[in-house]
């Protein structure tokens, strides 16, 4: 038994050694992505909507590293462009739902009540739906666009977040310290920012990164429908259907965007599980 339990705790040592320095080079990497997406404008190569019909649908070579889409335009630049409208939109969604999310969540745990019914009864209406369904349909009404593709995702998308703040309000609100802290007379904000939020923080923040990569696919997935970013913004979702026709005569013109989707949602997937470890040393000895 002291053996067994000697080989537990140094394989629990091991794993906490190896994900710091691991939460450090996603971090950098996710970092550096981020960096190339807020300055694309400066470091792409070529114009990324300047079309050149004599140079269309080349194939990659030392000029165009990904070669040229069907106008002449470089795949490279577009690429880096796409990324600026892809990830931030993720981001700014992700924010979105997190703080709205949160804020309801927070609200209906803490107080309960008739508020905290009907609130509850709304959000099951929404996680009633198919989520992805759902946005297509209210894509679909608002019309197309960036931003409204935004919009119908946060309409589906907050009521996980309340779920979640919930029930950890819920928890932690009849804890001891909460109601020490009642007693020394703690204002209901205060007692909120200082007490229960930072108790709740954890898995709030692992969702929320662990959505990102989620909602990079689903505004991907809208603008691919037509229903995102319009034509001629670059955007990987927008770039895959307008390539998946010539899949088989010029593939790169498809597999460009693609695999910057694949890339990018696997880093923050892979930090979003290292974060987790990280907030949650229970996730590491179950490993």
């Amino acid at each position: 038994m002291s053996d067994t339990n000697n080989i537990t705790i140094r394989k629990q040592k091991v794993v906490k050694d190896y994900t710091k320095p691991k939460l450090i080079v996603l971090s950098v990497l996710v970092f550096l992505l981020l960096a190339a997406a807020a300055f694309a404008p400066k470091i792409v190569p070529y114009d990324p909507y300047l079309q050149d019909l004599g140079n269309a649908l080349q194939p990659p070579d030392s000029v165009h590293i990904f070669g040229t889409d069907r106008y002449g335009r470089d795949m490279l630049s577009r690429v880096i462009m796409g990324s600026q409208t892809t990830i931030y939109s993720a981001l700014l969604l992700v924010i979105i739902i997190t703080v709205t999310g949160t804020a309801v969540g927070i609200f209906c745990g803490y107080h309960g009540g008739r508020a905290d019914s009907v609130i509850m009864r709304i959000s099951d209406v929404f996680l009633a739906f198919p989520g992805m369904v759902f946005a297509i349909a209210v894509a679909g009404v608002t019309g197309g666009g960036i931003l409204n593709a935004v919009i119908a995702l946060a309409c589906i998308s907050w009521p996980k977040f309340a779920r979640i703040a919930r029930s950890q309000v819920m928890t932690i609100k009849s804890s001891p310290f909460i109601a020490a802290a009642k007693l020394a007379g703690t204002g209901t904000v205060k007692m909120l920012f200082k007490h229960i939020l930072p108790n709740i923080a954890g898995p709030i923040i692992v969702t929320a990164v662990l959505d990102i990569g989620t909602m990079i696919m689903e505004i991907a997935g809208l603008s691919f429908l037509g229903l995102g970013a319009m034509p001629p913004i670059a955007e990987w979702g927008s770039m895959m259907s307008n390539g998946r026709s010539m899949l088989q005569t010029s593939p790169w013109v498809i597999l460009a965007p693609g695999c910057a989707i694949f890339i990018t949602v696997m880093l923050f997937n892979l930090l979003g599980d290292t974060v987790r470890d990280v907030l949650d040393p229970r996730q590491s000895k179950n490993k």
